[in-house]
Parts: structure tokens; sequence; C-alpha cells
């Protein structure tokens, strides 16, 4: 008597394959996508860059290899980040070569998004001179750390609501 074993999936099993089947394929299509952005930064008109460098007093989030940007369009990225003496954070920016950056320009630090990733954005001056190579930024913005900017929002919320609170008090007296 011979028993025959069937490779039978509880409905749970075959669940838990589906899902994770289609966990893996978009996994593998968001790095695909990460691989196919990144050779498309590489590509550029003649694969030369300069260095100049920002100065910020606190970069949280960014990290080296982040993106700089002029008015939404991918200049360069972040390659270094190290202290100074006065533990402001020095961060060493690439720049394409065919990208001229006005001395009187700023660089912030922004987040594409409320959780996004952190880069560097470039608001252009009005100068005739230009940053040269090996120089500095003049103008920096540091990084707004999200839940500083929930705590003075919710701070001011609570002083317009203990003020009206007042004014009413008053006015019924």
């Amino acid at each position: 008597m011979e028993k025959k074993l069937h490779n039978t999936y509880s409905k749970e099993d075959s669940k838990a394959f589906r899902v994770g089947f289609l966990v893996s394929v978009i996994l593998l299509i968001a790095g695909g996508f990460f691989i196919h952005s990144q050779q498309q930064f590489d590509q550029v008109d003649n694969g030369k860059y300069y260095t100049v460098y920002a100065r910020f007093g606190r970069t949280d989030g960014l990290l080296a290899g982040d993106l700089v940007r002029l008015s939404g369009v991918d200049v360069g990225r972040v390659i270094k980040a190290e202290l100074d003496d006065n533990f402001n954070a020095i961060l060493t920016l690439e720049l394409k070569d065919n990208i001229k950056i006005p001395d009187d320009s700023s660089a912030s630090i922004v987040s594409s998004g409320l959780m996004g990733s952190k880069y560097i954005e470039i608001d252009v001056g009005s100068s005739e001179d230009y940053i040269e190579p090996g120089g500095e930024f003049d103008y920096t913005q540091d990084a707004i750390v999200l839940e500083e900017l929930l705590d003075r929002i919710v701070g001011i919320g609570k002083a317009n609501r203990n003020k009206n609170n007042n004014n009413q008090g008053e006015n019924n007296e």
C-alpha cells in the first residue's frame, strides 16, 4: 500500500508566499530604479567636478552621497562631512564643472517631503563673481528638525489659546 504525499499549502502559507514574492519584486524594482538614477547622475557633459565647502551648525540626517540641487536640478553631491574646531559641520560638496555658482549664493539643508531624504538646495545669488574651486559658501541655513518645528507650532497654538482664554475672562468681568 503506497501512500501518495501531496505538497499542498494552507491558505495562510499561500498568502504568505504571494506577499513575500510581491515584496521581493518591489524591492528589485526599487533597487533597479536607484541604480538607474545613480547612473543618470554620473553621466554628465564632461564628467568633471570641482569641490566647494559649506559650513553648517547642524546637518541632521544629511549624509555623504546625498544630492546637491539648484532649482530642483541635481548639480552635485556631498562627498564628505567633518567637524571644525567649533563643532560646526563642514561639508565637502562636489559640483559639476559646468555649473558656476555666484559667490553670494546660499546653501540650505532641506528635506524632500515630511519624512523624505535630505539634500542641499543652492539658492543662487546675483553676484558677477563665482565661488572658486576650493571656496566656501558665505551663507548657509541649517537643517530644520521636524520635532523642533512641531514643538514650536504646538507652543504657538498653546500661547494663542491661553491668550484667547485670558481675553475672554477679561471680557466677562
